[in-house]
């Protein structure tokens, strides 16, 4: 098999793996959790983000792995995890902890949908070998980024069930 095949098939997996591990044991969890305390545990999972310097760490990834992606995946998750460990440490005055929250998720899977089509557009796959120590990365620990990054979103857009047992307790007693 192709280098190319090889880390295709990995990343593929890699989003069926974390996908499982998601829906079955993450999802649930955080959906019985309070909406601050589900977002604190998602904003702490991209809190590492700062990781994503390793991209440009010489000695770490290969020579030839394509500058158009290290900057750009180095720097966006750097941003995504400082707009997180800032969304952790404003907690406690939440309009603030809130616009954090969206901003790490926003920023977030922006960066890994750019991340995506500048690994496309420069041959990647055929240089997965390049990642080296990295390789771990884009195969495992993205997957589960982009998919937290959806149950935020899916979080965040949910309904309140305590207010909306608020509201119809309100308007019945009215």
């Amino acid at each position: 098999m192709s280098p190319e095949i090889i880390f295709l098939l990995h990343l593929l997996l890699g989003y069926v793996a974390c996908t499982l591990f998601v829906s079955v044991y993450v999802l649930p969890k955080l959906k019985s959790m309070d909406r601050i305390a589900a977002q604190r545990v998602i904003a702490t999972v991209h809190s590492f983000r700062f990781f994503g310097l390793v991209f440009i760490l010489p000695g770490v990834v290969g020579p030839n792995l394509p500058a158009g992606f290290a900057i750009s995946a180095a720097y966006g998750d750097f941003a995504t995890g400082i707009l997180a460990i800032i969304a952790l440490l404003t907690v406690r005055i939440r309009p603030v902890f809130w616009l954090f929250v969206v901003a790490f998720n926003l920023v977030g899977t922006v960066d890994l949908i750019l991340d995506y089509y500048h690994a496309v557009r420069l041959g990647l796959p055929a240089l997965a070998g390049q990642l080296g120590a990295a390789y771990v990365i884009p195969i495992i620990y993205v997957p589960f980024l982009m998919i937290t990054h959806i149950v935020a979103f899916y979080l965040l857009t949910r309904p309140h069930p305590k207010a909306a047992r608020a509201l119809v307790h309100n308007v019945v007693a009215s």
